[in-house]
């Protein structure tokens, strides 16, 4: 008999496999019910490592510092959508019970927004389910890996001036002002803002995206670089768009307040990084199907 790599794999329907560094279109078929579930396009990315300003507040003989660069270093395979979770693909996890509404409603090709980060792992958690494989928030690292050209870091003002906190403030705001950004409250369909050059869509538009990631205040060493100190605050996640800045978990609207930095997130929304088609790999290599 000819070796099935689905049946192998527990019986979950993968229409076709992801060729490393391009877009496909993958039919999921529900693990339960067998049942077709949704059409997702996924970008795979290579591994590799970048440079890349830490995110969370910084420091140092108890002063706001900038960021230090670390070698961030993406290990495996990165799957992540190429589009943000629609409003249609949020809507079934909202029939079946599992997410709450949320507070955007309309055309199902738009993306969602009005989502919080509950909300968004409360989608990830059901759609892993559907799937019978997992599918997550990206870490801060896998996002800005992902973004590319189009990843900007927090809003830095620079070291503070212990005699006049005053001038780091004033850094920041115009540092932002430079930068040009101008409120566009109202999503686009999917696709509106183009594709990045890792052929991701709609990176850092006027939907700015969940990660996986915690705010963190750490104390950093003597030497600049290594953190002698930090705090971990789950409550609060690291969020990515025109720049990255950090929100309350239970926050749906970015204008409404949350732990923000700069100006506000028109939209909050969110896409998933896959982690099946990795074991996938590994499990045909293994059994010396190439």
């Amino acid at each position: 008999m000819a070796f099935n790599p689905i049946v192998a794999l527990g019986g979950i329907a993968v229409a076709a496999l992801i060729v490393m560094g391009a877009i496909t279109t993958i039919d999921w078929f529900s693990a339960t019910e067998r049942q077709p579930l949704a059409i997702v396009e996924l970008v795979t990315l290579a591994p590799g490592s970048f440079r890349h300003p830490q995110p969370g507040e910084f420091m140092s003989q108890s002063h706001p510092i900038a960021a230090p660069l670390i070698l961030a270093t993406v290990g495996v395979p990165l799957e992540i959508m190429k589009y943000q979770v629609s409003r249609s693909e949020y809507g079934r996890c909202v029939t079946a019970g599992a997410c709450k509404p949320a507070d955007s409603a309309g055309d199902g090709n738009f993306p969602v927004t009005g989502v919080s980060h509950i909300d968004a792992e409360a989608y990830a958690a059901w759609f892993s389910v559907q799937m019978g494989a997992r599918w997550r928030l990206p870490t801060d690292a896998e996002w800005a890996y992902a973004a590319g050209e189009r990843f900007r870091s927090d809003i830095e003002g620079g070291a503070t001036d212990p005699n006049n906190p005053a001038l780091r403030w004033l850094a920041q705001y115009r540092i932002e002002a430079a930068l040009g950004r101008v409120s566009d409250p109202e999503p686009r369909f999917r696709g509106a803002f183009g594709i990045n050059s890792k052929g991701l869509a709609d990176v850092a538009s006027n939907v700015w995206e969940w990660t996986s990631t915690c705010y963190v205040h750490a104390t950093v060493a003597a030497d600049g670089i290594s953190i002698a100190s930090s705090i971990d605050n789950c409550g609060v996640h690291v969020v990515e768009g025109f720049h990255r800045t950090y929100m309350s978990n239970f926050i749906r609207d970015g204008k409404s307040g949350g732990c923000s930095v700069g100006t506000p997130p028109d939209n909050l929304g969110f896409r998933l990084v896959h982690e099946h088609l990795n074991i996938l790999r590994v499990t045909l290599l293994r059994l010396g199907v190439s």
